[in-house]
């Protein structure tokens, strides 16, 4: 619950034995909501200011949360803002949450025959004389009507039905049917006779030599004990009659298993198979010194340059020594490759946690580590709320990427930091890994509050790629690009493929194009919910706003003026597929973004076919600039540096260097050297000399200079307070007070109120403020409870009451 404060529950006497720190419970809540919690603390204090109510259930025989994830998640949720429930819905998978479900019941104390009731709820009545409950979902059945609200509601009304709420768990282990022989059949005496009994049944004798044969009970009879999968046994020529009438008889048996859902693994190399260059064993061994030090060690190590090795070196050294890892990735995307090889060397020792894994599956990790079954797990961003026991090192990979950052919903938080606390609270070491890493983060290891160990040549005989810049707008004027490329690029990518090598293009857009345009009156369609253009999605001809999902057929004419001139703007990954298909007609192009990584292996799918190199061409989002490792790519195109540049964020250009660094990482990564293409319309533009050289410590010199004259990290922390309401007025006047009051204590710190560049999404209006904290000499914790103090006083107002406020620290 989005509450700020911890209730206090009595214990029911017959409960004290069993109730510990950690466990689920059901309580009720308020006057008639039935919820569950976890238990933070065991006291003796009654409450002063109400009368506590009674634990109701307890679900759990041991703890669900340890100690450390219950320090973790207040740590979350002073720093982040965010009241601790909203932390624990973050942290916990859907599956160890609870569902209730909604059934009604009959009033005993009343006569229907007072009420005048019609037809439908007559016949609900009826039924529920014979059933005790039921279910909303029985109760549309039973009347052939999808909604039964209205009915319900009426039944309530006149007080003939109460309704109920029954909570169940969410998560079912999973169940296999299995058969073995019957017991007083196992030895060799019992078989002789079985044989001898069955001899006139020749289908029945198959199915128990089958099971003999699969399950080899003469050499151990132990063996029976676990039996064997009903669906293995039966093969097309073996009847299952025939095992029906051995289990009528008794001379089988039937029981049921629970079975993990997770695949099992097994290591394919040992130690040893790891084997370190000079450059890398060197820093593999000053990483060791210096976590004698510090506690937190920055990795720099340009693409290429062989992390990864070193990272499993480190991981077997703190397995050996009896800790876990933790090996956090930003994205989905980067485990594919990486966990192949993890695999190769841990094994069943490892797990692996992220979104794509089903509820069930995410709540069996959960239950295997606090069971201490492994001992690595690699996963991304909120693996860093698993269970851990013992851990002794975590590892943050390509630290620097925004995918560490949630955005979404509250707490805002990020897992890098987190982290690195969750490291402090186990008294373990933190590495965080980049080529590019954050400026955050590069300034605290240039000033000694971070370790840093430097990487600066690529492992074995790999050379960094060339990087050349095309002046896509003096082609445009000299008539020579081709659509959307310069000629330069296309004769690489031509080359590329004649040469049976690989190319990547990189657009950090996905779509076909981003917005449409009426050639006549210059109308653009536009979301009904938020303030943006839809973008267009030409494989599926539709129109989507990539904020809240709404989507349209494109348009055959401009709804302002009737035109059927109506031309696309711009280009997003799916118009440049189209057009290198155009441009290639002998090349295998595939696409990379969100709309074909959907599906569980949507990822695992491509990259499998571009690694065996069915695939050409890869043309992707973000995706594609995340730590992969093809032997074959020799070119790596980034179509749209401009639009990265230009991005209205004082991060802007430091994430286009990073994305740019990334992307180029990923050509000539072995004796070949890559090339990359970088098109832009203005190639003497600030920044754009340090990026082609790849020059990271110039640019980060010249960026941070203005970071400190304008009070931005690393200097500064900011806090951006968002509110949001459906009447734009409203909540720009609610903007206004909120200001006011925060400025009467802060002053010059807070900017704002404005308005966002998309000041509308879903159907509410937005207003930002944007507090500018220096480091150093603030108390930080009365600054927040002050900011949260001022706001919540003016959203009291009765005119705001409405008014939804979203805090985010350190957000961008």
């Amino acid at each position: 619950m989005p509450i700020p404060n911890l209730f206090t529950y009595r214990v029911p006497f017959e409960l004290n034995e069993v109730v510990q720190t950690g466990v689920r419970v059901v309580v009720q809540f308020g006057r008639k909501k039935i919820l569950t919690g976890i238990i933070a603390k065991i006291h003796t204090e009654p409450p002063r200011k109400y009368e506590a109510k009674y634990l109701l259930e307890i679900l759990d025989v041991s703890p669900s949360i340890n100690q450390k994830q219950l320090d973790l998640i207040e740590w979350a949720s002073n720093y982040y803002m965010a009241a601790q429930g909203e932390v624990l819905n973050v942290a916990l998978p859907s599956g160890l949450k609870l569902s209730s479900q909604s059934f009604i019941q009959l009033n005993p104390d009343l006569d229907d025959a007072d009420f005048e009731i019609d037809e439908k709820e007559d016949l609900i009545l009826k039924h529920l004389k014979n059933q005790f409950l039921m279910s909303y979902e029985e109760v549309a059945q039973l009347l052939n009507v999808k909604n039964v609200f209205k009915i319900i509601k009426s039944l309530v009304d006149k007080k003939l039905v109460f309704v109920i709420e029954q909570v169940k768990e969410k998560y079912k282990p999973k169940k296999v049917k299995k058969v073995r022989l019957a017991s007083k059949y196992l030895d060799e005496n019992g078989l002789n006779l079985l044989f001898k009994k069955l001899e006139k049944n020749a289908k029945q004798t198959d199915v128990l030599l089958s099971y003999m044969q699969k399950v080899p009970i003469q050499q151990s009879s132990g063996l029976n004990t676990d039996g064997i999968n009903q669906s293995d046994l039966l093969t097309p020529r073996l009847s299952k009659s025939s095992l029906n009438t051995l289990i009528k008889h008794g001379i089988m048996e039937t029981f049921t298993e629970n079975v993990s859902r997770l695949p099992k693994y097994t290591s394919e190399s040992t130690a040893d198979a790891i084997q370190l260059s000079g450059e890398q064993k060197e820093a593999s061994e000053e990483i060791l010194k210096q976590f004698e030090n510090q506690d937190t060690v920055l990795l720099h190590g340009i693409t290429g340059s062989g992390k990864t090795e070193i990272y499993i070196k480190l991981i077997q050294q703190a397995i050996e020594n009896g800790s876990q890892v933790l090996y956090m990735l930003p994205e989905i995307a980067l485990t594919t490759q990486i966990v192949k090889r993890l695999l190769k060397v841990f094994g069943e020792q490892m797990a692996i946690y992220h979104s794509k894994y089903s509820d069930n599956e995410r709540v069996e990790v959960w239950q295997n580590l606090l069971g201490e079954k492994y001992s690595l797990v690699v996963g991304v961003r909120s693996s860093v709320f698993l269970p851990f026991s013992n851990l002794g090192l975590v590892i943050v990979d390509e630290e620097h990427e925004i995918s560490y950052k949630q955005f979404d919903q509250s707490p805002r938080y990020h897992s890098r930091d987190l982290a690195i606390v969750l490291a402090g609270l186990h008294h373990a070491k933190t590495l965080l890994g980049s080529a590019t890493p954050s400026f955050e983060s590069y300034h605290n290891a240039k000033n000694d509050k971070y370790g840093h160990v430097f990487l600066a040549k690529r492992y074995g005989e790999a050379n960094l790629p060339e990087i050349q810049v095309a002046d896509l707008l003096r082609e445009k004027k000299k008539k020579i690009a081709k659509g959307d490329f310069t000629s330069v690029f296309i004769k690489a990518l031509e080359s590329t493929v004649a040469g049976r090598k690989q190319a990547i293009v990189f657009q950090n857009r996905r779509g076909y194009s981003p917005f449409l345009t009426c050639d006549d009156c210059a109308d653009v369609p536009k979301c009904e919910n938020c303030s943006v253009s839809l973008t267009y999605h030409m494989h599926a001809n539709t129109l989507r706003c990539h904020y809240c999902g709404y989507k349209e057929p494109a348009p055959r004419y401009c709804k302002a003026c009737g035109s059927h001139r109506i031309q696309t703007v711009g280009i997003g990954t799916e118009r440049i597929e189209e057009e290198l298909k155009t441009f290639l007609p002998g090349a295998r192009i595939e696409r990379m973004d969100l709309d074909t990584t959907r599906s569980k292996y949507g990822y695992q799918q491509i990259i499998d076919g571009f690694e065996e190199g069915d695939i050409d061409v890869l043309v992707g989002t973000q995706m594609v600039t995340k730590g992969l490792d093809f032997d074959r790519v020799n070119l790596v195109g980034i179509v749209d540096i401009d639009r990265l540049i230009h991005f209205p964020d004082f991060r802007s250009m430091e994430r286009a260097f990073q994305l740019t660094t990334q992307v180029s990482g990923r050509a000539g990564r072995r004796k070949d050297a890559g090339l990359v293409i970088i098109q832009t319309n203005d190639p003497d533009q600030a920044g754009m000399k340090h990026l082609v050289n790849q020059d990271f410590v110039r640019f980060y010199q010249n960026e941070i200079a203005e970071r400190k004259k304008y009070r931005y990290p690393p200097f500064h922390r900011l806090i951006k307070i968002l509110l949001k309401h459906r009447d734009q007025h409203i909540v720009e006047k609610a903007a206004q007070h909120a200001t006011t009051a925060l400025r009467e204590k802060l002053g010059h710190r807070i900017l704002g109120p404005k308005e966002p560049l998309i000041s509308r999404i879903r159907n509410k209006y937005h207003m930002e403020i944007l507090v500018k904290l220096e480091k150093g000499n603030i108390n930080l914790g009365s600054v927040k409870d002050f900011i949260k103090e001022s706001v919540y006083r003016t959203i009291d107002n009765r005119e705001f009451k409405s008014v939804v406020v979203v805090f985010d620290v350190d957000p961008f």
